[in-house]
């Protein structure tokens, strides 16, 4: 849910620093960075660091990979047979 909130707030907003999820979702700034991290690393988030800050934001084109592929995936289960 954390991971959620947190894609959903970049695309609501475009980009945040990280100190701003603290404040936006409630949690401790461990917690929120560890989260970053992981979208980062998975590719979904960027970050460019701004001196002592990070600005956050969504990467575009890997999201885009992802929606052509979920988009084949669920175009194949339309052709797969049922197991009624």
């Amino acid at each position: 849910p954390a991971r959620i909130a947190i894609v959903q707030h970049l695309v609501e907003i475009n980009a945040c620093v990280n100190g701003d999820f603290v404040n936006e979702l409630g949690l401790a700034q461990p917690t929120v960075s560890q989260h970053l991290r992981e979208l980062k690393e998975s590719g979904l988030i960027k970050g460019s660091v701004d001196g002592k800050r990070v600005n956050y934001c969504i990467n575009k084109e890997q999201w885009a990979v992802f929606a052509q592929k979920f988009d084949s995936f669920f175009a194949s289960i339309h052709t797969v047979n049922s197991c009624n």
